[in-house]
């Protein structure tokens, strides 16, 4: 079992940064992949970016390509989601996952990739 806590949203004004960190704990080792989703009301979640556990490759959703950067702490077991220049539409809960059976980067997009979720946070960027 992996266990996942988010962490880091909050209320802020459009154009300004937040940085989101979902800490794992428990079976850690098993992990390959790490990814954040998010999910506003009324919609799907949706991707929003991913990172290899043991590497460091990375993938975005072209929504936030030049804004959010993904990263990791192995030592820490935590990975971080550094959200700029945020817009009003990127208001909704985000969710930290984790994937332990390998996948290729191509598939990191989908939901049924990642087998472990956290409770999510919730990040409101007014206009």
């Amino acid at each position: 079992q992996v266990q996942l806590v988010e962490s880091g949203g909050e209320l802020v004004q459009a154009g300004g940064s937040l940085r989101l960190s979902c800490a794992a704990s428990g079976r850690t080792f098993s992990m390959y992949h790490m990814g954040w989703f998010r999910q506003a009301p009324g919609k799907e979640r949706e991707f929003v970016a991913a990172i290899s556990w043991a590497r460091s490759s990375t993938r975005y959703a072209d929504s936030v390509k030049g804004r959010f950067t993904i990263s990791k702490d192995n030592a820490k077991n935590t990975v971080y989601l550094q959200m700029n220049s945020l817009k009003p539409e990127d208001t909704a809960a985000y969710y930290c996952a984790a994937g332990t059976t390998y996948m290729g980067v191509a598939q990191w997009g989908a939901k049924s990739s990642y087998n472990y979720w956290g409770q999510g946070t919730q990040v409101t960027v007014s206009s």
